[in-house]
């Protein structure tokens, strides 16, 4: 399997809220991952972050993403993708009670891989903006 294949089929698990379940089988075991966001600041592995992604169905039940772009940079072992996660707030388990408010976050993977499997995930996303249209901040 290549990369970019591995790369979308963890994507698609991660961003359809399966959790580390079913994202563990395309990273190492020891996976790690950055975010520059206050909602993921104490995240620091892949398996922190697929399961925090699951847990992101219960406020938002109808979240979904709209990828944008994929491209795999076989050179430097990195696969980007490019999306847009939409969702409505209508579930209980968000910091305030359902509002009733959608979002659409723009942001970025980027996946680093060793040995045909994911090492590394940085996620780029403005976190603050999705808060504010979420009605959470």
């Amino acid at each position: 399997m290549t990369i970019q294949n591995r790369a979308r089929e963890f994507f698609e698990a991660c961003e359809t809220g399966q959790g580390w379940d079913a994202c563990k089988q395309y990273c190492t075991n020891e996976a790690t991952f950055a975010c520059q966001s206050d909602a993921l600041a104490d995240t620091k592995t892949v398996e922190g972050y697929s399961n925090w992604m699951q847990g992101l169905f219960t406020p938002l039940p109808d979240g979904h993403y709209e990828l944008k772009g994929f491209a795999a940079d076989e050179d430097r072992q990195t696969v980007l993708a490019f999306a847009v996660f939409h969702g409505t707030h209508t579930g209980e388990g968000g910091p305030v009670p359902p509002t009733g408010k959608k979002i659409a976050a723009d942001y970025v993977y980027a996946m680093k891989f060793a040995d045909g499997k994911i090492r590394h995930l940085t996620k780029v996303w403005n976190d603050a903006i999705t808060m504010r249209q979420g009605g959470w901040a």
